[in-house]
């Protein structure tokens, strides 16, 4: 072996450990296997299940090269059956080496001779070297085809290229197996994630497909963005790591209490009952009154009617998107008037605290189950804390935890504005809002129309100056959310 090919093994080697993406991988595998041997043509095998199945061919005369990409190359698997040579070679853990495959009785070429008839290529030579990992474990096969002289000639492959490439395919193993490793951790860490935000979709029949629609929004969103000139570009590993903090970006609602995540109205259950019951008990006392003469049959209907009237107030404001001020103005009125009790003391038709709920002007939450409910994004950052992310996924934290920060520093929870926000939060914010508007499984308000929401999209960022406008522009040019599976905006016929 000469110091030629000892350095080159050494490379192989320090290439060979440095590549994560499988694909890749197992083209460098065979490009690097095909030059030591100066050969022409060479296929990568992998196992699967009960077949070697083809995932790199490259052939130098035919000018051919697929699999790199990780598309299939098309041909059929190649069964572990001793006649063919690819198999016997992993069967038996031995390098195969062929002159002329011509010639040669002992192994099944039929398939390699068929292909070349079909191509007009000539196979000769051949050798064939198994991969295993450092437990045994099968791997794949190497399978390199026509060694070319110094004149670009077919001949036999040297001896002493058996031990080179036995070297490339030990290292390769090795490397294959790493890479599947950290794959199969990769998922498992994708697999918990998930697992996590859907544990905090079970907790309420509400909101269960936000962060799944958010998620294919940014994906496609992120692509679109990448065949931009005009707008920031994002890797393969910044894309996991912006769509893992959008799975992650609610993770605090696991402790959030139902009674506010899953408030459909203003009033809470409890408080809207005891207001029907008030008025129940006015319109019997009234019959009471009437009955002992204390009150005219006309004015125990009118009261009667009151209540009714009072009713219908509270049941518009319970669940207006927005409070009027002549509603307000009603409310207050009906605040102001009293009944006798039983007991003879002078009760409120409508107690403080309902007034108090029933008078927020937008939305359903009180200030004090705003702030709880606003405190989920402090609840992702320390749970989030307790995970020790890869340095590729250092982000996902900070990310998770800012998707409420906006330009103009109005948002929460640090008020964060301009430049202090990073891209992929804004992208998130992005997301995030227009989800909300556009979902259609919101306790307390109706599926927006699509054309409306990206009026207020734009609005929020040109108007108001919280959203990123470019982004925004960009997002809305994208329609990243069309072919969504049941896109949430529109009418569906069942809850997923």
């Amino acid at each position: 072996m000469t110091q030629e090919n000892i350095n080159k093994i050494l490379e192989v080697g320090v290439l060979l450990s440095s590549e994560r993406d499988i694909n890749r991988l197992l083209e460098q595998i065979l490009c690097c296997a095909m030059d030591l041997t100066h050969c022409d043509a060479g296929t990568l095998y992998l196992l699967d299940e009960d077949a070697l199945r083809f995932k790199i061919m490259r052939n130098d005369t035919l000018k051919t090269y697929s699999g790199g990409d990780g598309s299939d190359p098309g041909l059929p698997p190649v069964p572990m059956r001793r006649e063919n040579v690819c198999a016997l070679a992993l069967l038996d853990d031995k390098t195969i080496l062929v002159e002329d495959v011509r010639s040669c009785s002992e192994y099944d070429f039929s398939g390699p001779i068929r292909y070349d008839a079909m191509t007009g290529y000539r196979t000769q030579s051949m050798l064939v070297v198994p991969m295993r990992n450092r437990q045994g474990e099968q791997l794949g096969v190497l399978q390199l085809i026509n060694a070319l002289d110094k004149d670009g000639n077919v001949c036999g492959f040297a001896g002493d290229m058996v031990l080179l490439v036995e070297s490339v395919a030990s290292q390769a193993a090795v490397t294959i197996q790493n890479v599947r490793y950290m794959r199969e951790i990769r998922e498992l860490l994708h697999s918990f994630v998930r697992a996590m935000s859907t544990a905090v979709d079970e907790r309420t029949p509400y909101n269960g497909s936000h962060p799944r629609h958010m998620a294919e929004y940014g994906s496609r969103f992120i692509d679109y963005l990448n065949t931009r000139e005009d707008a920031e570009h994002f890797t393969s590993a910044q894309k996991e790591e912006l769509l893992m903090s959008i799975w992650l970006h609610d993770i605090g609602k696991l402790v959030t209490p139902l009674e506010v995540m899953n408030k459909a109205r203003r009033l809470l259950p409890d408080q809207y009952a005891a207001f029907t019951h008030r008025m129940e008990t006015i319109r019997l006392l009234a019959q009471i009154q009437a009955l002992k003469g204390e009150i005219s049959c006309a004015e125990k209907e009118a009261l009667i009617q009151q209540t009714h009237e009072a009713l219908r107030l509270v049941d518009m404001a319970n669940s207006a998107g927005f409070l009027k001020e002549e509603l307000l103005e009603e409310l207050t009125l009906l605040r102001a008037r009293t009944y006798t009790a039983e007991d003879g003391t002078p009760q409120p038709w409508l107690a403080q605290e309902e007034y108090d709920m029933l008078s927020i002007r937008r939305g359903n939450l009180s200030k004090a189950e705003r702030k709880v409910m606003e405190e989920h994004v402090e609840i992702t950052d320390r749970l989030l804390s307790q995970i020790h992310f890869s340095d590729d996924l250092s982000h996902v934290r900070e990310w998770a935890a800012s998707h409420h920060e906006l330009l103009n520093g109005s948002g929460y929870p640090r008020h964060l504005k301009g430049a202090e926000i990073p891209p992929a939060v804004r992208i998130i914010t992005i997301l995030d809002i227009f989800d909300a508007l556009v979902a259609n499984d919101r306790p307390y308000k109706k599926a927006m129309p699509l054309d409306r929401a990206l009026a207020i999209l734009t609005e929020n960022a040109e108007q108001r100056g919280e959203l990123d406008p470019a982004l925004t522009r960009l997002f809305i040019e994208s329609r990243c959310w069309e072919n969504t599976e049941t896109f949430p905006g529109e009418a569906v016929d069942a809850p997923q």
